[in-house]
């Protein structure tokens, strides 16, 4: 509306049209108005009652997951007394439980070895080719030098550390440290104005080191005086001999490569500090079942909490002065439909859970008739003493299988995976890929004795020609491996293959790993990948006259194919993948992981052509489930609170509506005032010119 017509309402009538205008606009707006304003805050409550809504199912959940975990049920205390030669470390669920006594007879040591000393750390050594490290354990002579037989230990890969002309003695050290899994400490430590690489072992007798050089074409340095080997030991000084752990418990002795010892008592951690021979020390771990007895009791109390803070958003209730009161979501459909799952997951038997505890109401937890719940103190002690195990079964996952070669475990997708029995055939085993090398034929070996006895007593590989070969496991192929032990047994070729094979740079990198075996009935190696499935295969390529003699080929050798386990789960043909063993997608168990093991296909003959398993979620699983499906991003409060959000801004659209509307009568108002200021004004006009038109009239005299 234009000013110069404002101005001009009220010039004739002298009535404040403007501001009449404005109250008649106002009246005509308010009810709409009020309407709209009234929706909106019902929404904007309706949003924010979601809010403490998810808020309070989000603490509800909180208290759901001790419950749901099985390290709850399976937790253990320590008594143990007050000493510096041993320190507890930790205690795991399910630890074993006892008293024990244990005695430190000695503890262990890490070998360590040190160098020829060098005036400048950083210069170059000009040494080129390649360092390998072998562990093992060494027997020693009364000067204790390291003599022949150095045991291989097959557990550890050897180490090849590649050297470069250029290198010098700190870039040695570090090269050594860059190999983070051999467990070797290297430095340079400067003593006496000299620098010498010390290099320490993990420790323990079998992890001592054993070290070989080999030379490349380059070599003008003094790689050899690293070595530390039966016939090489007089440059790198051994400064402390690897030993084990001795210790004994309840009077059993036991070694162990390590002063962390979590391996002897079954869950429980702890550290030797110092030997203390003929001094026993006495603990004992016990069943803690009291972190399992106040998960219940605070998920006891937390769901009272969470329906009463329900209750207040979906009932009506009384105010102060005694009127009815509708809750926020009191006709919300939705609200009442989440409580209502909850409460009917809480009085419900739990999927899958065939043991006698199957409902809440089993451990003493009684629904009061006000909806909450309350702990029967005597049926609760009595379940906590008599059938602990019961209580985990009932609130935790678990899962089981009739054969010990099936074993059952709940994958990153079993959200969905329906609770129950199932039946599994197992109609083909995972298979290792396999390589079976010919019979030695090599002349110093004494078959009779399985021993290279026939040239002087040993079989010395850096001596006798090039024993070479490369070996490709599970698609990839090593780097060239050689040879160059003293072996005076079988057994020690086989533990230095399996080392040299598995500390190949190429397949630690790929994770490819195999198993070395001797048949002392045919004189032959086995090489065995240790994947399982079609991808798994091993085969040699490279190899020598020499490395031949010991059975190793080309081609010509037996070799045993990887094989996928196959089988059904619920009756529909499952996915394998080397031993894992994987539902239909989208089936009931989806989301279960099956691991088979060899034989699984004889014990399914043997059980009828089926195995069965069995899965449970546990009430704290499916309760969290429950309320996980409410607060995803698809769940029902999501989908409401979009409608409410939806409709909020369909008030906002209704307020842009009801704002056009208003401008329109209130320029129509305008239009009507202003009509009627025209006439009012045209009366005011013609009433002036009426005025003394007497007086001007022809013929008409005065009064005087």
């Amino acid at each position: 509306m234009s000013d110069s017509i404002i101005k001009s309402l009220g010039a004739g009538s002298g009535i404040d049209t403007t501001s009449l205008v404005s109250q008649l606009v106002e009246i005509e707006r308010a009810p709409l108005q009020s309407r709209l304003d009234t929706k909106e805050e019902k929404l904007d409550a309706q949003i924010s009652a979601y809010g403490v809504l998810k808020s309070s199912l989000s603490e509800l959940q909180s208290a759901l997951s001790p419950l749901a975990d099985n390290d709850t049920y399976n937790a253990r205390s320590v008594a143990f007394p007050d000493t510096d030669v041993i320190t507890p470390n930790s205690v795991d669920p399910g630890a074993q439980t006892g008293t024990y006594q244990i005695e430190v007879v000695d503890v262990a040591r890490a070998q360590s070895l040190a160098s020829a000393a060098q005036s400048d750390k950083d210069a170059a050594l000009g040494a080129s080719g390649t360092m390998t490290i072998t562990f093992g354990e060494w027997t020693y002579n009364g000067s204790n030098e390291p003599i022949a037989p150095f045991t291989v230990n097959d557990e550890k890969a050897a180490l090849n550390i590649i050297v470069e002309a250029g290198d010098s003695l700190q870039e040695i050290a570090e090269k050594i440290n860059a190999e983070e899994d051999a467990g070797i400490q290297a430095s340079v430590l400067l003593v006496d104005g000299q620098y010498q690489l010390l290099m320490t072992a993990p420790s323990g007798a079998s992890n001592a080191m054993q070290i070989t050089t080999t030379a490349d074409g380059d070599d003008n340095g003094s790689l050899v005086d690293f070595e530390f080997n039966a016939t090489n030991f007089s440059t790198m000084t051994e400064t402390q001999q690897a030993t084990d752990a001795e210790l004994k418990v309840n009077g059993l002795t036991v070694y162990r490569d390590t002063n962390d010892i979590d391996d002897v008592i079954q869950g429980f951690d702890f550290t030797l500090n110092t030997a203390d021979p003929g001094q026993s020390y006495t603990f004992s771990v016990s069943e803690d079942p009291s972190l399992a007895e106040q998960a219940i009791r605070d998920f006891v109390e937390a769901y009272n909490l969470f329906y009463e803070t329900a209750e207040n958003l979906t009932k009506y209730k009384e105010d102060e002065e005694g009127n009815t009161v509708r809750s926020d979501l009191a006709t919300d459909g939705s609200a009442k439909a989440i409580i209502n799952s909850i409460r009917g997951t809480i009085a419900s038997a739990v999927p899958g859970v065939d043991d006698a505890f199957t409902a809440l109401t089993n451990v003493g937890i009684r629904t009061e008739l006000d909806g909450t719940l309350s702990i029967d103190e005597d049926d609760f002690n009595l379940a906590l003493n008599d059938n602990f195990e019961l209580i985990e079964s009932l609130f935790a996952t678990d899962t089981s299988s009739s054969s010990d070669k099936v074993k059952v475990s709940v994958g990153s997708y079993a959200n969905n995976t329906v609770a129950g029995d199932y039946d599994i055939a197992i109609t083909t085993d995972p298979v290792k890929g396999a390589i079976q090398a010919n019979v030695i034929t090599n002349t110093a070996f004494d078959n009779g004795a399985d021993d290279f006895g026939a040239l002087g007593g040993s079989l010395n590989t850096g001596l006798l020609g090039n024993y070479s070969f490369v070996v490709t496991v599970d698609g990839t192929e090593s780097n060239e491996i050689t040879l160059t032990g003293d072996y005076t047994t079988v057994e020690e070729l086989r533990a230095d293959l399996q080392s040299l094979i598995n500390g190949d740079t190429n397949l630690k990198e790929a994770r490819a790993a195999v198993d070395v075996t001797y048949d002392t009935a045919t004189d032959q190696f086995l090489f065995t990948s240790r994947q399982y499935g079609s991808s798994s295969n091993v085969s040699f390529s490279g190899t020598t006259v020499e490395t031949q003699s010991l059975g190793l080929a080309d081609s010509g050798l037996t070799v045993t194919a990887g094989v996928d386990a196959a089988g059904t789960i619920g009756g529909e043909a499952a996915f394998g993948s080397g031993n894992i063993l994987l539902p239909a997608l989208d089936s009931d168990p989806y989301g279960l992981n099956f691991t088979i093991l060899e034989g699984a296909t004889a014990d399914t003959v043997a059980a009828g052509g089926s195995l069965s398993i069995n899965f449970s979620r546990g009430f704290a699983g499916e309760l969290s489930n429950l309320i996980d499906e409410f607060l995803s991003n698809t769940g029902a409060i999501k989908t409401r609170e979009d409608s409410i959000n939806s409709q909020l801004n369909d008030v906002e659209s209704d307020r842009e509506d009801l704002d056009r509307k208003m401008e329109r009568v209130e320029a129509r108002l305008y239009s009507q005032f202003l009509a009627m200021e025209r006439i009012v004004s045209s009366f005011q006009s013609t009433g002036d010119q009426l005025d003394g038109i007497l007086e001007r009239l022809p013929f008409t005299a005065s009064n005087s």
